[in-house]
């Protein structure tokens, strides 16, 4: 009796490790992993038990011009590797080697045939209706891409939630948003063509995704930093509504307004100029060198900057830049009005920064610098305010004891958090908002880049092993990043991140001003910097 008992135990073990095997291989071949699209079959793979496509085409476009349909094809399409990206305004010839290795990024290849999607699904069977979370890159409005840091793989999202991840390339910079409106009606679109990308995109999910076992009804927007933006953005814009139900912006609240039609036609004026273009010439603009394009309209948003200071004129953001613009055709509001915040009444928004985001670069010259070095900075940055700027970061992070804590709190990007948190929760009978605050440590080169931006990525996406650059890979991540992405899988699903591994997490108001602090040990608590905000937007 105990041969066969020894025997069956051998046996389980034998069979449980063949299983487990079976989970991890990839799985590739002419009939693995082939769905249907509206333009055609695509043939991805399965790893782990997650199927996964790679730049799909969901979109195409001529320069300057709004997108269309892709074309269709036959026979089926492999889609086993990232499509191209955007073109960007700077190649990268070089890195910092610490920041790089932090990071960890995949620049990818460049190609203005750049309207391609990622699909991440456990499953491809039609009958099914997860939850779909479409993922939106960071990088401002200039830069970045759908696969450019490890943290953006969906797979460990999707098996874990049981949901379908969608992340997009996009036209950016000058190719997504030089304003030629005034030059012809097929250019009336490119003030916001980039934006209008990304409505392709949800279109495409709403039609196509069911095939990938994703629910077109059940559609959460989400994006970090830049990414962040866009998904402001898209809240504020009709054709974009009823397209997603649910929007998360990391990170992405530092523009309080976008880009009036006055500016962005002078940016276009000066850049046609420079190029020596005009009215009549003015399709000749899609066939000049890209780079070319990118020198003439970097001069032209100089020129148009310096007017403007010169002018007394506010600049939104950190200077004048690409980005959308109230363009009176697709962008017909502010971005904050009231006819934007009631298009997305019913929206729930999850919304929040990370502790440090850029202190720490800004503040690299102080590693290892004395108390007093630290201490002495701040009464020359702060004068007469500097006893009570100590006190309002005191306040805000009582835990802090390090003279470099004190500098290294971000101002940049939790204010205008803060802002949209109020103003959209302020909204009667509206859908609630959920606030967070990112505090968690990395232990990464001794600890000196913290809470930086982009660090809450690897832990939304379940991503740690990944991005262990970032994260130094240890238990306590791990476990922080099992809750975190469990407050954004239940988001997606139901519009409410609470789950039994956290804290009792209330819906935001201005007057509760509740905002989940994740840490090795999350924990809510009410808004404890306004006094800090408000000594320094003085």
């Amino acid at each position: 009796m105990k041969k066969i008992s020894t025997t069956l135990v051998v046996l389980g073990i034998i069979l449980f490790t063949n299983f487990l095997d079976a989970q991890s291989e990839i799985r590739t071949g002419e009939n693995i992993a082939v769905t249907k699209t509206n333009s055609g079959k695509v043939r991805g793979y399965i790893e782990k038990g997650i199927y996964t496509y790679k730049g799909i085409p969901y979109a195409q476009a001529k320069r300057f011009e709004v997108a269309k349909e892709p074309e269709s094809w036959e026979g089926v399409r492999s889609s086993t590797m990232y499509g191209p990206v955007a073109p960007l305004l700077i190649s990268t010839t070089s890195v910092q080697d610490e920041a790089e290795f932090v990071f960890d990024h995949d620049w990818g290849y460049t190609n203005e045939d750049c309207l391609n999607l990622n699909v991440w699904t456990p499953s491809i069977d039609e009958s099914e209706k997860r939850p779909v979370m479409f993922w939106i890159h960071g990088g401002g409005f200039t830069t970045g891409s759908s696969h450019e840091l490890p943290s953006y793989d969906g797979a460990n999202l999707s098996k874990k939630g049981d949901v379908v991840v969608v992340s997009i390339n996009h036209r950016l910079n000058v190719l997504g948003f030089l304003d030629l409106s005034a030059y012809g009606k097929k250019y009336q679109h490119s003030p916001n063509n980039s934006i209008l990308d990304m409505v392709m995109a949800l279109k495409w999910v709403r039609d196509n995704i069911s095939n990938f076992g994703g629910d077109p009804n059940n559609v959460t927007i989400f994006g970090q930093s830049g990414g962040g933006a866009k998904v402001t953005t898209l809240m504020a814009m009709p054709k974009a509504k009823d397209l997603f139900h649910k929007a998360i912006n990391q990170s992405g609240s530092y523009r309080k307004a976008i880009l009036e039609k006055e500016v962005t036609q002078k940016v276009a004026k000066e850049t046609i100029s420079i190029l020596g273009l005009n009215a009549t010439t003015i399709d000749s603009i899609q066939n000049i060198p890209f780079q070319t394009l990118a020198d003439a309209s970097g001069k032209a948003l100089k020129i148009v900057e310096k007017k403007m200071k010169a002018e007394g004129k506010t600049i939104v953001g950190f200077g004048l830049n690409w980005g959308p613009s109230k363009d009176g055709v697709d962008l017909p509001f502010q971005i904050n009005s009231s006819e934007a915040l009631a298009l997305s009444k019913d929206v729930p928004l999850l919304i929040g920064t990370a502790k440090n985001e850029f202190a720490p670069f800004a503040n690299m010259r102080f590693v290892g610098a004395s108390d007093e070095t630290i201490m002495n900075h701040i009464k020359e940055t702060y004068k007469e305010k500097a006893d009570a700027y100590i006190k309002a970061v005191k306040k805000a992070y009582p835990e802090d004891t390090a003279a470099k804590d004190l500098l290294d709190v971000d101002t940049m990007f939790r204010p205008g958090a803060v802002a949209e948190a109020n103003l959209k929760s302020s909204i009667k009978d509206g859908a609630p908002v959920f606030m967070y605050l990112f505090t968690w440590q990395s232990p990464v080169f001794d600890g000196k880049y913290k809470a930086l931006h982009c660090m809450e990525l690897p832990f939304v996406f379940d991503n740690i092993t990944l991005a262990n650059h970032m994260t130094g890979g240890g238990k306590d991540a791990h476990a922080l990043a099992d809750k975190m992405s469990q407050a954004w899988i239940n988001f997606a699903k139901t519009g409410n991140p609470n789950h039994t591994g956290l804290p009792e997490w209330p819906a935001y108001n201005s007057t509760n001003t509740t905002t989940m602090h994740f840490n090795t040990t999350s924990m809510v608590k009410p808004q404890l910097d306004k006094e800090l905000f408000e000594l320094v937007k003085e």
